[in-house]
C-alpha cells in the first residue's frame, strides 16, 4: 500500500512560475529521486509518492511551503491503494493509488475544497475528511509569516524557539505568538490520529 499525493497551485497565473517551483523541487528531491517518485507538470501541476504514515505530513510541508508565497495557495488530494504497474515515471505508473488521487483532485477542485483524502476504506474517508475539512479552515488561512514557521518546524522539528527567532529576527515570544496563532500543538496531534486512523486499513 502507499500514497500518491497529486497537487495543483491555485492562482499560479498570479506569480511567476520560478517563485515556486524550484523551492517545490528542493523539497521534494530531498524526500526521494524523481521522475520515478515525483514529477511536475503542466506548469502547476505535481505528483508524489510516499509512504501511507507519512502523506499527511508531507502535505503539509508542501502547504506551507507554497503559503510562503504572497496570493498562492495549493489543492492536494492524497489517495492511498496499491501500484500495479511501476515506471520509470510516477505520472505512467498505475494502481488505486494514483487513480484515488488524480480522480479526487477534479472533484475538489469543483468543489473549492484543498485537502482531501480517499482510500478503499470508506469510514476512514469519511473520518478524515471531516477532520481535513476543519483543518483547511486554518492551513487556508495561514499568512506568509505563518507559513514560513510551520514549514520551518514541519522539516527540522528539532528546531528550537530560540533558533527560529534568530533565524527570523524576531523575539521568541513572536515565534511563539505565530506558532499558537497557526496552532502547531493541534496541527502534531492531527497527525498522530491520522496515523492512527491509516493503521486502520
Amino acid at each position: 500500500m502507499i500514497a500518491v499525493i497529486t497537487g495543483d497551485i491555485i492562482s499560479s497565473q498570479n506569480a511567476e512560475s520560478e517563485s515556486w517551483i524550484g523551492s517545490l523541487r528542493n523539497l521534494l528531491s530531498t524526500w526521494s529521486a524523481t521522475p520515478e517518485n515525483w514529477e511536475i507538470y503542466r506548469g502547476d501541476e505535481f505528483q508524489i509518492k510516499c509512504s501511507v504514515d507519512d502523506a499527511f505530513a508531507k502535505a503539509l510541508m508542501i502547504k506551507s511551503l507554497i503559503k510562503n508565497i504572497e496570493n498562492l495557495d495549493v489543492r492536494l488530494a492524497i489517495g492511498v491503494g496499491n501500484e500495479v504497474f511501476r515506471s520509470e515515471k510516477i505520472t505512467e505508473s498505475n494502481g488505486s493509488a494514483y487513480v484515488n488521487s488524480g480522480r479526487l483532485l477534479n472533484e475538489i477542485k469543483a468543489e473549492g475544497r484543498t485537502l482531501a483524502i480517499r482510500t478503499e476504506n470508506d469510514n476512514v474517508n469519511r473520518d478524515l475528511n471531516i477532520l481535513f475539512k476543519w483543518a483547511s479552515i486554518d492551513f487556508d488561512g495561514w499568512s506568509v509569516a505563518t507559513a514560513e514557521i510551520i514549514h520551518r518546524m514541519l522539516t527540522n522539528r528539532d528546531l528550537t524557539q530560540e533558533q527560529l527567532a534568530r533565524d527570523f529576527s524576531i523575539s521568541q515570544s513572536s515565534v511563539s505568538q505565530r506558532l499558537k496563532r497557526a496552532n502547531y500543538e493541534l496541527i502534531y496531534e492531527t497527525n498522530q490520529f491520522f496515523r492512527k486512523k491509516i493503521a486502520e486499513l
